[in-house]
């Protein structure tokens, strides 16, 4: 069942897009909080729905009234963390290419290259470039 609510997770997140203000989520960091407080209603209402038609969060929702606060909340922060971290990687192009001229100019482009030149030089890149590489999910 851990494996069903973890995949639950990654499945919420994969569906999400777009940037939020929250901390960004890792796919392990989402699946471990949702089976945290969800786990036990998704045991108990919803141990039937398949994961993969996207009815997780219509079950709980049915159930409402008997499914803890806590476990829409924790949905909503896994949804907006998820988002952001796409966001990140999608901007990350964009937001370190002056940093990635500075320091990788000559770095051969290609199976992430560049990427491990920057994490290579995170402490001295420009600020708005290692904020994405965090917020990415690739640095510290």
């Amino acid at each position: 069942m851990k494996g069903t609510i973890f995949a639950l997770g990654a499945l919420v997140l994969a569906a999400t897009s777009g940037a939020a203000s929250a901390q960004t989520m890792s796919y392990a960091q989402a699946g471990a909080l949702i089976a945290k407080s969800c786990g036990p209603s998704i045991e108990r209402f919803c141990a039937t729905v398949n994961i993969g038609t996207g009815q997780m969060q219509q079950c709980l929702t049915q159930h409402q009234d008997q499914v803890p606060r806590q476990c829409f909340d924790d949905f909503a922060a896994v949804q907006t963390g998820i988002a952001k971290r796409v966001a990140a990687q999608a901007n990350a192009g964009k937001a370190c290419s002056a940093s990635a001229q500075q320091f990788c100019s000559g770095v051969k482009p290609g199976d992430a290259n560049i990427l491990d030149c920057l994490l290579d030089s995170v402490k001295v890149v420009r600020p708005a470039c290692k904020q994405t590489l965090v917020d990415a999910g690739w640095a510290n």
